[in-house]
């Protein structure tokens, strides 16, 4: 999902710089929280996630990516698991990107749920819920082990679909501006939409740092669809939440190797899971 499309197209790191140069000028055009200064107080901590989450964790682990997939696919062919041709790799480009968006965007509900509710992943996932200041940075701002989570959960499911390079690299494309918007300071709510695509007002109240709707809510990263039809969506249309992070957030420290390091040495005391799901 990061490599480019070919010799005549963009790679994922000129998309990124691109679509981070857009959300700069909107927030600075358009601001929703018009207090909210750009030169903000972990910007260089949250730059250094955008840089490490977003392309040089990539770099330094594709070589180990291949690696273990050539190696579960020899599993599951020992097993009787063939990875056959999907008939989808014969469909037009558009369906081909309409059916990987639909089951990977799925999936990742189903894993950002678990990140919330299983409490040794939850630990890694309270680096993410440690913002207090909402911008669309924060898309970035995460412990690299969920990406070890996520491409773990997603990687069979994907693989026996079988879409284009192309369709999938589109799709991450597009996954990450609307991950961008989803924590940008913009105010859009996207009217009767939202109810069908995720967006920075209902977004907000999944970093809730209260109780308020339950601790578990809105889990969608593209579509909200999900949130509505499993009813863990929770969106109070005239107000924002008070105070954004989860419970005891203080401990988190403040510096981008701290917050890297903090839920490793943690993570084998499994924190109790009545606090766990924050927001």
């Amino acid at each position: 999902m990061r490599d480019s499309i070919g010799d005549r197209g963009l790679s994922y790191l000129h998309w990124l710089i691109g679509i981070s140069i857009g959300f700069v000028a909107l927030e600075r055009s358009f601001p929703w929280r018009k207090g909210q200064p750009l030169l903000r107080e972990g910007l260089l901590r949250d730059l250094g996630f955008l840089a490490w989450n977003g392309h040089v964790y990539s770099l330094l682990t594709a070589a180990l990516h291949g690696w273990v997939a050539v190696q579960a696919t020899a599993l599951l062919r020992q097993i009787g698991v063939e990875l056959r041709p999907s008939p989808i790799a014969g469909w037009p480009f558009w369906a081909q990107v309409v059916a990987f968006f639909l089951l990977s965007d799925f999936l990742q509900w189903c894993v950002h749920n678990l990140l919330h509710r299983v409490p040794f992943l939850w630990t890694f996932h309270k680096v993410h819920h440690s913002i207090h200041t909402m911008d669309f940075f924060g898309n970035f701002r995460f412990h690299w082990m969920e990406i070890v989570v996520y491409k773990s959960a997603q990687w069979l499911p994907l693989a026996l679909l079988g879409a284009s390079s192309p369709a999938v690299f589109w799709v991450a494309v597009f996954s990450t501006f609307w991950g961008d918007l989803n924590h940008a300071n913009l105010n859009v709510s996207l009217g009767p939409l939202g109810y069908v695509f995720n967006n920075p007002r209902m977004h907000l109240w999944h970093h809730d740092a209260s109780d308020e709707g339950g601790v578990a809510k809105n889990f969608g990263i593209v579509l909200s669809f999900w949130d509505f039809v499993f009813r863990t969506a929770y969106w109070p249309r005239d107000r924002d939440p008070r105070r954004l992070g989860y419970p005891d957030d203080e401990t988190m420290p403040a510096s981008l190797l701290g917050q890297l390091a903090w839920p490793l040495a943690r993570a084998r005391r499994y924190p109790p899971a009545a606090g766990s799901p924050g927001s």
